[in-house]
């Protein structure tokens, strides 16, 4: 799971720092204005990466139902 979510968590605090610091120099303090960039940085990283990140859940639930099913 950690490499799955990693990629939108990273951009997440890449955007959110860079948000931070226009939102100390420019002295504007809105919670929208930090919320929406990283909203739409999750979701293009989503948008790019979820091929890859699907595949990846998809061979860990595949891998995790064949360890089932070799249990019994």
């Amino acid at each position: 799971m950690l490499l799955v979510s990693a990629p939108p968590l990273l951009a997440s605090v890449v955007v959110g720092f860079i948000v931070s610091a226009l939102q100390t120099a420019t002295q504007i303090h809105d919670q929208a204005l930090s919320f929406v960039p990283k909203l739409v940085a999750v979701v293009l990283v989503l948008l790019a990466l979820g091929p890859v990140l699907g595949a990846q859940v998809l061979r860990f639930s595949q891998a995790l139902f064949s360890a089932i099913a070799m249990v019994h």
